[in-house]
């Protein structure tokens, strides 16, 4: 019964989280943003995406982030959801 008190616990503190997790605009997101939201993407690919945004200017797609040196495809298709190229 204890171990099904603690599963009920797990999934009720999980569900808000994963309703309420926020998307993350690749064009305006801060370095640490980036880090924290985006799976896949440490120091060195957050400091990439912003130097390639600086050079370029703002994504036209999330599916751009993927010319990024070092953010291939798989990173951005595991994220596809939770990242925009606005904020709207």
């Amino acid at each position: 019964m204890e171990i099904i008190k603690k599963i009920s616990l797990a999934v009720c503190l999980l569900i808000p989280t994963l309703l309420f997790a926020e998307t993350v605009n690749i064009n305006t997101a801060d370095k640490e943003t980036l880090i924290t939201s985006i799976k896949g993407v440490g120091e060195t690919r957050a400091d990439a995406i912003i130097a390639y945004r600086e050079q370029n200017g703002d994504f036209k797609s999330v599916e751009d982030l993927a010319e990024v040196r070092g953010v291939g495809p798989s990173i951005v298709e595991k994220n596809m959801d939770n990242l925009s190229v606005s904020d709207n």
